[in-house]
């Protein structure tokens, strides 16, 4: 059976047909069916099936690029539960994003950072507190909401504002490491949100613990975006723009040396690494992917508070870098789509379906084990399993292979290269540092 399946995974004709077998019947389903979330995950399933295909990277990208922009979109529309799909398509492009962020801190640079949803809630604040009427609580310029098309611009700003937080949060906490960077990170994690929920008196700057609401939606050509639908063109965009700018961070002079910091910081400093200045910048890189993702949250709620910006929000997009594969660009991007689809769909549907067989009378459930009081328990058991089934993430950071006869024709070495996955993500751990490598960051 392994022989035979390998045997078809080298034949790229076959792989084809059966895709587009797949994706054609998926896709006709949904679009043909008023409601039908087990289509619509097998649809989103054919984007991971891509990804295990034997085809060059551009045809893949191409492909996954017409699933994206057109057939998802195309085959959701079919019922009246097409702006749900569109939401849960939307929040996953969000905690994808900002799961890459994190990934930048905790995956690559080895920092364990307990408090970015602080980032993410700076990024929401910068837009939100503008495109309503309380800035002018404390502008004394300047006419308040902001026309929709600001919206475009805060894109760039909440992602400078939450670098800037990065920074500041960053310079401190530096001082110590691992578990204790963990605490003092979950610390200042806090403490953003409680002045947020504190920052209605003397002055109203924040809302205090009311929030903001009425939140300008964004423009544009004229053309107000306030469905799902419309954000999820919008989220998409950023994601894809993330994406690209993390896998040539990690492909680069300061990508090698986040791992190097993260592998032996003693050893990274031997080779001339400045620990503090590369530190921060993972900080900052990682809080501006959050922030911008922030100005979009802000958005498409049209209504932010304290309370969407928790301590659990940090945990919840942790585990996501985690069950996915620290280090591991398309871990961490399929373990953020099972947790947010988890969360926001499955264990939902199967919630609302247990409850109407409840008060049918087909099965009679005690009040303590209701099933809206068991989902989260029984996510928690479901992230168990995946941890003990695994431990090193679903798509687990390996070491990328060289053709040493081909780099030996170009007149090249292996040690000329920094040591990456074959996803392009990094990955793997080494004990000691060879002088060859110390090349790579001279």
């Amino acid at each position: 059976m392994k022989e035979k399946l390998s045997l078809f995974r080298l034949q790229k004709w076959p792989q084809i047909i059966l895709f587009t077998v797949f994706v054609a019947v998926t896709s006709t389903a949904l679009y043909l069916s008023q409601k039908s979330v087990i289509s619509f995950l097998l649809l989103l399933s054919s984007l991971l099936l891509l990804y295990y295909m034997n085809l060059k990277n551009v045809t893949k990208w191409i492909m996954g690029s017409v699933l994206l922009f057109i057939l998802i979109p195309l085959a959701s529309s079919g019922g009246p539960a097409f702006q749900s799909y569109m939401e849960v398509a939307t929040m996953v492009g969000i905690y994808v994003t900002m799961a890459l962020g994190l990934n930048i801190v905790v995956g690559m640079a080895g920092l364990l950072d307990l408090g970015f949803v602080a980032f993410f809630a700076v990024g929401a604040y910068s837009y939100s507190i503008f495109a309503t009427p309380q800035a002018a609580n404390f502008m004394p310029f300047g006419h308040y909401p902001l026309d929709g098309n600001s919206f475009w611009i805060f894109l760039i700003i909440g992602a400078i504002a939450a670098a800037i937080v990065g920074v500041l949060i960053g310079v401190p906490v530096l001082r110590v490491k691992g578990d204790y960077l963990a605490i003092v990170t979950l610390g200042f994690g806090e403490i953003i949100r409680i002045l947020f929920n504190n920052g209605d008196s003397p002055v109203n700057v924040t809302g205090g613990g009311m929030g903001i609401a009425s939140v300008t939606p964004p423009k544009i050509f004229g053309y107000e975006l306030v469905f799902p639908n419309q954000f999820y063109f919008v989220t998409l965009i950023i994601l894809l723009f993330t994406l690209f700018a993390v896998r040539r961070l990690e492909q680069s002079k300061i990508g090698r040396s986040w791992k190097a910091i993260r592998e032996n910081e003693i050893a990274a400093q031997a080779m001339g690494i400045p620990l503090v200045k590369t530190k921060l910048m993972a900080f900052a890189l990682g809080a501006s992917f959050s922030g911008m993702m922030g100005v979009v949250f802000a958005a498409k709620q049209a209504f932010i508070d304290p309370t969407s910006f928790t301590l659990m929000e940090s945990f919840t997009i942790l585990v996501m870098v985690v069950l996915g594969g620290m280090g591991s660009v398309p871990g961490v991007i399929l373990g953020a789509s099972v947790v947010t689809i988890l969360n926001l769909q499955v264990l939902t549907e199967l919630t609302n379906w247990v409850n109407q067989l409840n008060l049918s009378g087909v099965v009679s459930i005690p009040d303590a084990l209701s099933p809206a009081k068991m989902q989260k328990f029984i996510f928690g058991a479901l992230l168990i399993t995946f941890a003990l089934y695994r431990p090193s993430g679903l798509i687990p950071a390996k070491n990328k292979v060289f053709d040493k006869s081909k780099l030996a024709a170009n007149g090249e070495s292996p040690n000329d290269f920094g040591n990456t996955d074959q996803d392009g993500s990094i990955g793997g751990s080494t004990d000691s540092v060879s002088t060859d490598q110390k090349k790579i960051f001279s």
